[in-house]
């Protein structure tokens, strides 16, 4: 059992990843820095609530918590179940088509006590760590992931009014299997930017890969909050915008980010060395120049093979990645926010309304470029055309029947949406 309770924001993502996605526990444990005992926890809890993720996926957190932790009774202590034969299950996992899936189904079959596929996972793997015997490396699978990392050196643009240089900083992204780059330029590393860049970087490939892998101790980018779902829900939004993942590489194991290390010095050696005697005078004109060079890089070809990163691309990962969204995602800023006693809440200097009901509850705030979206309990309640400046954007139907408002009483401070303001969808 957790020591402590998780957010159900990221309990849902724990379910997310392992029934719809199909990550292991150590993965999922990964992306969302917490115990892979605690993973197999959550999983475990809504197994015995009957819960598959076409459910859990529609279930607000008031719903799926009273699921995942109903009213506790007391502990039986489990009866011993047997242990498989690892050494047989090793080697029945060499042969083709057969998995860890199919091996516990087997396993309850002849077992119909035994363990849970979490645990029956978590018992294989100690076994096989315990053999302490090397293990070839396997090669990266299509479709599997997307490396992304900063490069090191900057790039000088200069102001055409002023004269003054202004440095850019160089995103890089690198897919496992086929090595195919993307680069660009942007002012900072900001999340805005980081974000973004990840944007155009799928479309540039034409599709998204299962993994999405920054670099673990990147300061300033890829610091702890940029991949806690609850510290940080726009890039974890993002993420799964494109049905991907969020896994950092690991600490201290610097063989996970050989990929994106390479790609950025690849991305030095033969975009930014090769323009050093260019000036720009836009982030426009620099991007449309880097992105001449990265069409060279991708189809040079390879050391020692007779293909290129766009040959392989095309041959072995294009068609594994995941498909395009209809609609790209829209960066939005995001707050979390406790609803006023005059059921408003604030953002950026301005108020705006939800129904009365939630006075005091605690709400999430995404405001994107246009509009303002107010959530509760992953649950639209409110929507608002945003407006960057002091004021108040109240709904009549937020307000309770006596409010002096709804009596055609003006309080003075309310400024209230017209009908061709109010958002309709």
């Amino acid at each position: 059992m957790a020591q402590r309770k998780l957010t159900m924001r990221k309990s849902k993502e724990i379910l997310r990843m392992k029934w719809k996605m199909e990550f292991s526990d150590r993965q999922v444990a990964a992306s969302l820095r917490i115990s892979h005992s605690t993973v197999g926890d959550y999983v475990r809890r809504a197994e015995q609530a009957g819960l598959d993720w076409a459910q859990v996926e529609k279930l607000g957190e008031t719903e799926l918590k009273s699921k995942l932790f109903p009213q506790e009774k007391k502990k039986v202590k489990p009866n011993h179940r047997p242990l498989p034969d690892w050494e047989k299950a090793h080697q029945e996992l060499h042969r083709p088509g057969v998995t860890r899936k199919l091996l516990w189904m087997e396993y309850v079959r002849d077992h119909p006590g035994g363990y849970g596929y979490s645990q029956f996972c978590e018992l294989y793997r100690r076994w096989a760590k315990s053999r302490d015997k090397p293990v070839m490396r396997v090669p990266k699978k299509a479709g599997e992931e997307v490396q992304v990392d900063y490069a090191g050196q900057a790039v000088s643009v200069i102001d055409p009014e002023t004269g003054e240089k202004r440095k850019a900083q160089l995103f890089v992204g690198v897919l496992g299997a086929s090595g195919l780059i993307y680069s660009e330029a942007q002012w900072d590393q900001s999340l805005p930017n980081w974000t973004r860049a990840h944007v155009r970087m799928f479309e540039f490939f034409g599709g998204v890969p299962e993994i999405i892998r920054p670099d673990n101790l990147k300061t300033g980018v890829t610091k702890a909050s940029f991949y806690d779902p609850d510290l940080n829900p726009t890039y974890h939004e993002m993420a799964v915008h494109y049905g991907a993942a969020v896994i950092p590489t690991r600490v201290s194991k610097p063989k996970d980010k050989g990929l994106v290390e390479n790609a950025v010095l690849q991305a030095e050696r033969w975009i930014l060395a090769a323009l050093r005697n260019q000036q720009f005078f836009s982030l426009y004109e620099l991007n449309q120049a880097i992105r001449k060079r990265l069409h060279w890089l991708n189809n040079r070809q390879l050391s020692n093979r007779d293909i290129s990163r766009r040959e392989l691309f095309l041959k072995l990962e294009k068609q594994a990645l995941i498909p395009l969204p209809e609609l790209p995602f829209e960066y939005t800023e995001v707050k979390q926010a406790k609803v006023h006693i005059d059921y408003h809440v604030t953002f950026k200097k301005h108020h705006y309304s939800v129904p009365h009901q939630y006075t005091r509850h605690k709400v999430l705030i995404r405001a994107a470029e246009h509009l303002v979206t107010i959530y509760h309990e992953n649950r639209r309640i409110a929507q608002h055309v945003r407006y960057d400046r002091y004021g108040y954007s109240t709904d009549k139907s937020h307000l309770p029947v006596k409010s002096p408002l709804v009596s055609g009483v003006d309080p003075g401070k309310v400024l209230q949406m017209g009908p061709a303001d109010r958002p309709t969808h």
